[in-house]
């Protein structure tokens, strides 16, 4: 298994890193496993974390209502940045929704305004993963110019995905709250690998030469984890050819997970 995984890394026009590994702690196979990658929306759920993490300290409420004004919108990929100035209030929740099931740049922006930047990056560290960092909001060009990016590792990556299984981010009750958005249907390279009767979830990210998933893949008796993160050369590939080594790195790890006695 792991020589497959090697070579499939090892075919893509880029840098590639993977981490595919079974709740159980029978099985792990890593590839630049700590390597920091660039997050594109898989930074977004770090982000839902830190919400429900100070919701339950009572710092706010996920009932709290927010109106979406012309100064809060950001382009990108989203809804909210179509609708009307000032004629729409949401709440914190449906703010996450939002921002994980559709990517809504601007419904993460607001969320990033509620729980302060660097709350996010500091709840990070003290989980382990001093390699996650948020660093901009979304669609901020002149950070990015600047290379402030938003940055994870696939070990990071895993860990955070298995705390959430465990019931170990805060509590079971606050992980399972962030599980159930992650849960929500959209659309993936390794969602798309894994049936639709098997629960996944999972967030992806992309951005100009560069893709990336975190997923944890919820198959009855055998849960397992598959992060992919990789980054291709615009001028001699496409996001097409790193989608197609991601939705291998999938396909293999159901067919080995699927086939553990």
């Amino acid at each position: 298994m792991q020589a497959k995984l090697q070579a499939i890394a090892d075919g893509v026009d880029g840098t590639f890193g993977l981490v595919v590994e079974d709740i159980a702690g029978n099985h792990r196979f890593v590839v630049n496993a700590e390597r920091q990658f660039t997050q594109a929306s898989c930074i977004k759920t770090p982000i839902l974390l830190e919400v429900f993490k100070q919701a339950h300290e009572g710092k706010l409420s996920l009932t709290d209502r927010h109106w979406v004004d012309k100064s809060n919108k950001t382009t990108g990929s989203g809804i909210l940045v179509e609708l009307g100035d000032h004629t729409v209030e949401l709440s914190v929740n449906d703010l996450c929704v939002l921002m994980i099931v559709l990517s809504d740049n601007t419904a993460t922006n607001m969320l990033i305004d509620q729980v302060g930047m660097e709350n996010v990056t500091a709840t990070m560290a003290s989980l382990g993963c001093e390699r996650t960092v948020l660093r901009r909001r979304m669609m901020d060009t002149a950070a990015a110019a600047r290379g402030e990016e938003n940055l994870s590792t696939p070990a990071d990556a895993a860990r955070i995905l298995r705390l959430l299984h465990d019931g170990k981010f805060v509590n079971r009750e606050v992980s399972d709250q962030a599980l159930s958005i992650l849960r929500k249907p959209k659309s993936g390279a390794i969602r798309s690998t894994v049936p639709l009767s098997v629960p996944v979830p999972f967030k992806p990210g992309e951005l100009p030469g560069l893709l990336t998933e975190w997923a944890l893949v919820e198959l009855p008796e055998r849960p397992y984890i598959v992060v992919v993160m990789g980054t291709y050369n615009p001028k001699t590939s496409t996001d097409d050819a790193l989608d197609a080594a991601m939705k291998q790195v999938g396909k293999e790890a159901y067919k080995f997970f699927k086939g553990l006695k």
